[in-house]
């Protein structure tokens, strides 16, 4: 690790600089995950492996998954993961309480037993993560947020509260975390300005780490009209199933599509889960779409790799709220890895990340969303042309290889704070 003056061990100064690399053969890493398992948390993941391919030692602690990721401890790849058991939170504040001491709880346990690190890697959420950042930080390591979802923006998005007390609550951690990290990764420039105009970062400390689909996972396959259900067209939802995530606005444009617009020709997957995959089941019930509406759950990759070969349209039904317009939905991302053309809410953030591989509703005008998918429908060759855009930027300006370079060098940075700070010890 890091020198830790305070208990006899070598200076802060003594670490030689890393350069742009992110860090010299021998350095070790631990990466702090609470909202999902790990490989399963793709972007976590990516940050391991090209953290271990530019000779770091990856360390990760996480929750165990449910049905995959189940294994205590186990090492894949060269990275060591220490998982621990958690309950996702159910019933309001006190649910979440319960699930953030536990794993507040269980990651200073696993941390002890990791010993000592020279970068620790908090991802958030929840905004409570710098506390053992902060143990470690004593010991000499290094601070890196990777600041995954903009809590406040999360809760107001989410629970429909306003801004009340517990708000207040969330703001306070993330100026907490903000003021403890040494370097901020941001998913997408919004979330750098964020962290530089809210969180009082300086831009040099921040850098953009985008998230980048596996190309290798999104491999498209030949299209098996038998997913269709009998319909001359595919319609697919990816993603998580959640509050905010716009599951019903994309139900609710569905039911248009059908009795507005007057469009049978379709059959429409769902595939993935969340807090309300059950409420979605059931306002699709509500609304007659049971025989044209298919929700899978979670399936493996290569199922899901044939739906969406098969599909003509994708669905990016996120309504903006204070959250979504400025947040890159991996949706989109994924959807344009496969050459799938998508129908979004026009979000600030989703222009960025689809430009022309989508086109964009007015936010959250479900009749207009159904409006386009209806167009998207009609005009095969628009759609094989907005494939073809979406294939090229996740191939080019979006690709994995340009955040690569921003981690490692971000990884250089926080290193280098090390150093400085050793500096002024000895002066």
């Amino acid at each position: 690790m890091l020198g830790d003056t305070t208990s006899g061990g070598a200076a802060s100064g003594d670490i030689p600089h890393t350069g742009g690399d992110g860090g010299r053969r021998g350095r070790r890493a631990l990466i702090l995950v609470e909202n999902l398992s790990v490989p399963f948390d793709r972007r976590v993941w990516q940050e391991c492996t090209t953290l271990r391919d530019a000779g770091w030692t990856v360390d990760v602690i996480c929750p165990r998954g449910s049905k995959r990721d189940t294994e205590a401890e186990i090492e894949i790849d060269g990275v060591r993961i220490h998982r621990y058991p958690l309950r996702a939170a159910t019933g309001g504040p006190a649910g979440y309480l319960r699930e953030y001491g536990a794993a507040l709880w269980h990651t200073a346990r696993l941390a002890r037993r990791v010993g000592p690190v020279h970068v620790v890697h908090a991802c958030n959420p929840p905004d409570l993560l710098f506390l053992p950042a902060l143990w470690l930080k004593r010991r000499g390591a290094r601070f890196v947020f990777d600041q995954h979802d903009l809590i406040p923006e999360l809760y107001l998005s989410r629970f429909g509260r306003g801004k009340d007390l517990l708000y207040r609550g969330v703001c306070a951690l993330e100026r907490m975390t903000y003021r403890a990290a040494d370097i901020v990764l941001a998913t997408n420039e919004s979330y750098k300005a964020v962290a530089v105009h809210r969180g009082g970062r300086r831009p040099a400390d921040v850098f953009v780490v985008r998230s980048a689909p596996a190309t290798d996972r999104f491999q498209p396959v030949p299209p098996e009209p038998e997913l269709k259900r009998g319909k001359p067209h595919l319609l697919c939802y990816l993603g998580v199933m959640g509050p905010q995530d716009g599951v019903d606005y994309a139900l609710r444009a569905l039911a248009k599509l059908r009795d507005e617009l007057g469009r049978t020709d379709w059959h429409a997957v769902f595939v993935g889960s969340g807090d309300a995959f059950e409420a979605m089941v059931e306002l699709s019930r509500s609304l007659g779409l049971s025989d044209q509406v298919q929700f899978t759950g979670r399936i493996p990759d290569a199922d899901l790799v044939r739906y969406l070969s098969t599909a003509d349209v994708c669905l990016s039904p996120d309504p903006r709220n204070p959250l979504n317009d400025v947040s890159t939905m991996n949706k989109v991302l994924e959807y344009m890895a496969m050459g799938r053309p998508i129908v979004s809410f026009d979000l600030r953030e989703a222009r960025v990340s689809a430009g022309d591989a989508a086109v964009y509703a007015p936010a959250n005008d479900e009749g207009e969303f159904a409006a386009l998918v209806a167009q998207l429908l009609d005009d095969p060759e628009r759609r094989a042309r907005m494939g073809k855009i979406g294939e090229e930027r996740i191939n080019g300006p979006l690709a994995w290889r340009n955040s690569q370079a921003s981690l490692l060098a971000a990884y250089a940075a926080a290193c280098r704070t090390a150093i400085d700070a050793g500096r002024r010890q000895r002066r």
